[in-house]
């Protein structure tokens, strides 16, 4: 019978098994054994070595910031790099697909934290396969189980994962992706802060991408009639297939003209993810008692300040005047609504009542986005305004003989 323990020698850690018709005592001798629990996985040494008979590299590739830039082909560079090695907390996740966001050019320009410096990792969200595991973190996965996570360190073919960060799927497919960011964003956005009622009008602007499409979703299961724009007829047939009223292609149709000529008392609640002209137009079409929920500004993004240039100088008096509202939502401020909104998506998903329509680039002038080094094309796909859907990266680890461990 196999015991698993914890060995600590000159204050460093390392895992073990003791068995095999070998003596504990002349294995242990002159180590001091710390006593834990046994893992889950008495298997757990010859897994994280030998995963399904393909073992763990030595070395992977991963995507590094390596200079603070809003242009995420000068910021970001692909690198080899050792494979890591879990905490007592943490998943070595093997990951398959990771998913691609606007504000993964905020992130290379150090705009959410000044005081990281480079070099530093990259990318939000990514799901995939457990691989190797510490000991606390066996009591609630175990290696083979496939996982979503949003973390950060997403950009590489394997990643440590904190365990509480980790969310057991039934299968690796990239839709549980759009979940994590895209989807949380718009359903606890709209939850705490549009408090939507039956038959109120809902605008939401990129309304084909990959947030936009779960704020239509939401809204039009509150009853709400939902107005969303696009760039494309293509687009406009999504929307109409995910229960979009008026659809609003701006290449072709005038927005402003629409919603005064359609909506004339205004919009009672806008998701807005553009910025710049987009949002003042959202101020000046909101209904009395309006609410305009912030969830980006994407315009800005690429300028060096980050930010989309706004009416900001007559804003008070146009909310006084309709008793409106402009309220902000960053998700990582909400963190106590994001189990509880996982877990309707998932049932959502299951019950086959919500659509997680993703781009893997097929249609994209190179094809699929492919490898880690195709991370750079799909984020010019995002920019560039032609993705329909949530932007995924396929990742595809080499195959390396040598072991980690």
């Amino acid at each position: 019978m196999s015991v698993s323990f914890l060995l600590r020698t000159n204050g460093r850690r390392a895992f073990g098994v003791i068995g095999g018709g070998r003596r504990g005592s002349d294995l242990l001798s002159g180590v001091h054994v710390v006593p834990r629990r046994s893992i889950i996985d008495l298997s757990y040494s010859t897994h994280f070595m030998d995963f399904k008979g393909s073992s763990i590299p030595s070395s992977m590739q991963k995507l590094i910031v390596t200079k603070l830039s809003q242009h995420f082909r000068e910021a970001v560079c692909l690198n080899t790099v050792p494979v890591p090695t879990p905490g007592d907390g943490d998943l070595l996740v093997r990951n398959r697909f990771v998913g691609i966001n606007a504000s993964d050019i905020n992130y290379s320009a150090g705009r959410y934290d000044p005081s990281l410096k480079p070099p530093f990792d990259c990318g939000f969200e990514g799901v995939g396969e457990v691989v190797g595991l510490g000991l606390s973190a066996s009591s609630c996965h175990t290696v083979g189980e496939t996982v979503a996570y949003f973390s950060d360190g997403a950009f590489a073919e394997y990643t440590v994962v904190p365990a509480k960060k980790a969310l057991a799927v039934p299968s690796v497919k990239p839709e549980f992706l759009t979940l994590l960011l895209s989807g949380a964003t718009a359903y606890i956005a709209l939850k705490r802060l549009g408090d939507l009622t039956e038959g109120e009008a809902v605008l939401v602007t990129a309304a084909a991408g990959g947030t936009g499409q779960f704020a239509v979703q939401f809204a039009k299961q509150a009853g709400c009639h939902v107005i969303g724009t696009c760039s494309t007829d293509e687009k406009a047939g999504f929307l109409k297939s995910i229960g979009c009223d008026r659809p609003v292609n701006y290449a072709s149709e005038d927005l402003g003209q629409v919603l005064r000529k359609e909506y004339p008392k205004g919009v009672d609640v806008v998701y807005e993810s553009v910025g710049g002209g987009v949002f003042d137009l959202a101020v000046n079409s909101l209904a009395t008692g309006g609410r305009l929920i912030v969830i980006g500004f994407i315009s800005g993004y690429q300028s060096a300040s980050g930010v989309a240039t706004v009416k900001g100088g007559t804003l008070p008096i146009k909310l006084l005047q309709k008793s409106a509202s402009v309220r902000g939502f960053f998700l990582p401020h909400f963190a106590r609504d994001y189990k509880e909104a996982l877990g309707s998506m998932m049932r959502m998903v299951a019950q086959g009542k919500l659509v997680c329509e993703v781009d893997c680039g097929d249609l994209a002038p190179e094809g699929r986005f492919v490898g880690l080094e195709s991370v750079f094309r799909a984020v010019d796909h995002l920019y560039a305004g032609k993705n329909l859907g949530k932007i995924v990266v396929e990742v595809a680890p080499a195959t390396v003989t040598s072991s980690k461990l």
